[in-house]
């Protein structure tokens, strides 16, 4: 039987993501309905130029429980990272991508942990992403770890659940796009909050297409970092 926890609020990232986020939504919903006794499910439409919205709110219009975060303007995954979290109001915070490459049920996983950790993340047991990807994330990863000593198997695994506690500690976040992650768990590293990592599958994309790799994005993501060492050395 799987183990309970008591209350978690789950957002949803989530930029023209039309044609996957129903599924999404729904298989988690049927999870939590389970695995949670209060819960809450957030999208956070990152100022989508699709239907993204209008799915949100048929989702919203059919679960009161299901709540939407609407950005006007694009603000990268940071921005919807840090929209999502604020906007919970559980003790526990979980977020996966929307895009249907993890399958909500192995949130068990994670929260197998809670009772050892503050932080538990995933990490992606075989990226179902292409090579050139494959390696520019590794290549990425290698920087926080050497000049910030971050200490985790995949900080850019988009399934964690983590306490809003943590969240609220490590303000101000001012890191954007790919950074905000790295700044959260080295942040988190630093104050002393107890991390434990659980390996979850990777399935590949059905529908839409990536945008991290985007060339603008990481550019910006290389300035963010330079300048969040400056702050954190």
């Amino acid at each position: 039987m799987a183990k309970l926890i008591q209350e978690i609020s789950v957002f949803f990232p989530a930029y023209n993501e039309e044609e996957n986020l129903e599924k999404t939504v729904l298989d988690a919903r049927k999870v939590l309905q389970k695995v949670a006794e209060r819960w809450e499910i957030i999208i956070v439409n990152d100022g989508s130029k699709d239907d993204t919205l209008k799915v949100a709110q048929g989702l919203k219009g059919k679960d009161g429980k299901i709540r939407i975060v609407d950005h006007k303007a694009n603000k990268g995954y940071g921005g919807a990272l840090k929209s999502g979290f604020k906007a919970a109001k559980y003790k526990w915070v979980a977020f996966a991508d929307s895009d249907g490459q993890f399958k909500f049920s192995e949130i068990t996983k994670l929260i197998e942990k809670i009772d050892e950790a503050d932080l538990v993340l995933g990490y992606r047991i075989s990226r179902a992403d292409s090579v050139f990807r494959k390696l520019f994330t590794f290549a990425w990863a290698l920087f926080p770890r050497i000049i910030l000593g971050m200490k985790v198997k995949d900080y850019s695994c988009g399934f964690k659940l983590i306490k809003k506690k943590v969240f609220n500690d490590i303000q101000p976040l001012v890191g954007e796009e790919k950074v905000t992650q790295i700044e959260m768990l080295v942040k988190a590293q630093r104050m002393g909050f107890k991390f434990a990592e659980v390996g979850v599958h990777h399935y590949p994309r059905k529908h839409g297409s990536q945008t991290g790799a985007n060339i603008k994005v990481v550019l910006k993501s290389i300035s963010d970092l330079i300048e969040l060492w400056k702050k954190l050395r």
